[in-house]
């Protein structure tokens, strides 16, 4: 079975051991998320990979990026290089990164505990440090986490969430969106407050959820102005269930820059079509992007389901999917897995394995602001190996995992499955096998 807690453990094959630890506070160059890890510390050959289009290649990486791409065999080290380190990929599908554009850090792995969800900034800060490793293990290497600011928690949580990404630096890419209860009003003026304070303190997006302020125009309103004075992008939580509400925002959003993304909008699949169509065709006149959680819902969602995401491409939106809660008070169950998480957009959605899998990696990295990942030369070195051979079976089995982070292996998870007395059924069908010996 499968590693339920994967953590990050030293690459395959590898002789230099410093590759199992990216907690380093050595500086490096930023990414875009503005955090920095450790420099380049040798090449690393990623051997006998397959890709989609059916090849099978080396690739080189160096100082985080994708220096070459070759045929099998093809590739050497690299001039002037030392310790590098060898990763056997046969058998494996290479693939970009998935990123997480929608998690809930301050709540994550709560569920289990009695009582309230504790804000206590030691308990927040060990919950969103090991919710971030668990979807590394998955293969994500950058989540964005959309934290509670103000009310009890003030600025407490975030602060947490912030330490949690000082201390994966190197691992991975965790960054906040600041999210106020209320910002209108006589009582939304401490909110706004503290949303200034939260995005000093490092937030790199705006965030919140209209849909519980009295005034969600007015909550809407002062969230993009407060973007475009700090230059930040939006990212708000709604169900998206007024039409007339979303056209005004779409007219309000429409231009702005970094970027607009509103999520999970479970409630245009229950809007009449024709209204849902001309949402969804407003949403992308206004350049906005829907981030949808196939997984289940999260906090501040009162109902299940998902965005129509049919509907949203077809019209042109970009559309990104995201785990959302993750074992909290919304969903106790939640794996936090971005592949679980395009299994269900190509079997329940019916979008193409290809299409269902760029959800969450290339328009999820997109939301984040993150370059793009190809596997060719001078691309990012971000990338997911998967057990398999095929997109599709790897989207439906993919267990064993190989995850690298500029450039480095920082997770591996390995599932072995043996069968009772399979050994003569498998040798005479001719069958792969795995495993060292028989079970009994």
């Amino acid at each position: 079975m499968p590693d339920s807690q994967p953590q990050p453990q030293p690459p395959p094959n590898s002789s230099n051991s410093s590759h199992s630890s990216g907690s380093s506070d050595s500086s490096g160059p930023s990414g875009p998320s503005g955090s920095s890890g450790p420099a380049d510390q040798g090449a690393v050959l990623l051997c006998g990979a397959r890709l989609t289009d059916g090849r099978t290649v080396d690739v080189r990486l160096g100082g985080g990026r994708i220096e070459a791409v070759g045929t099998a065999g093809s590739l050497a080290p690299g001039p002037a290089r030392a310790g590098v380190t060898r990763v056997d990929l046969s058998g494996y599908l290479l693939l970009p990164a998935p990123a997480e554009p929608h998690a809930h850090g301050d709540t994550a792995l709560s569920a289990e505990h009695p009582g309230p969800v504790s804000y206590a900034p030691e308990d927040v800060q060990r919950r969103a440090t090991e919710a971030a490793l668990l979807q590394l293990g998955h293969g994500a290497t950058a989540v964005r986490a959309h934290v509670r600011v103000g009310d009890v928690q003030g600025l407490g949580a975030l602060g947490a969430v912030l330490q949690a990404r000082r201390s994966l630096r190197g691992l991975a890419e965790l960054t906040a969106v600041a999210m106020p209860r209320l910002l209108t009003g006589a009582a939304g003026a401490d909110g706004l407050a503290m949303l200034r304070d939260a995005l000093k303190m490092g937030a790199s997006a705006v965030g919140g959820c209209p849909d519980l302020d009295p005034d969600p125009a007015g909550y809407v309103e002062a969230v993009l102005e407060l973007a475009s004075e700090y230059g930040s992008p939006v990212d708000l939580h709604t169900d998206a269930a007024d039409p007339a509400r979303l056209s005004r925002f779409a007219a309000m959003a429409g231009g702005l820059r970094p970027g607009v993304t509103i999520g999970p909008c479970a409630g245009l699949a229950r809007l009449p079509a024709e209204a849902a169509a001309r949402a969804a065709d407003q949403l992308a006149a206004a350049g906005v992007t829907v981030v949808c959680l196939p997984q289940g819902g999260c906090g501040g969602a009162d109902r299940r389901g998902a965005a129509p995401v049919r509907l949203l491409r077809a019209a042109g939106v970009r559309v990104a999917a995201g785990s959302g809660a993750l074992r909290d008070i919304a969903n106790p169950v939640g794996r936090g897995d971005p592949l679980e998480a395009a299994y269900l957009l190509a079997s329940v959605h019916g979008l193409r394995p290809e299409d269902a899998y760029d959800a969450v990696s290339g328009s999820a990295r997109a939301v984040l602001g993150l370059p793009e990942v190809r596997l060719e030369a001078g691309f990012p070195a971000e990338l997911l190996a998967v057990r398999g051979d095929r997109l599709a079976g790897a989207l439906s089995l993919g267990y064993s995992r190989i995850v690298v982070h500029r450039g480095r292996v920082v997770a591996r998870t390995s599932a072995v499955r043996e069968y009772c007395g399979s050994s003569t059924a498998a040798a005479e069908l001719g069958l792969p096998r795995q495993g060292r010996g028989e079970l009994s």
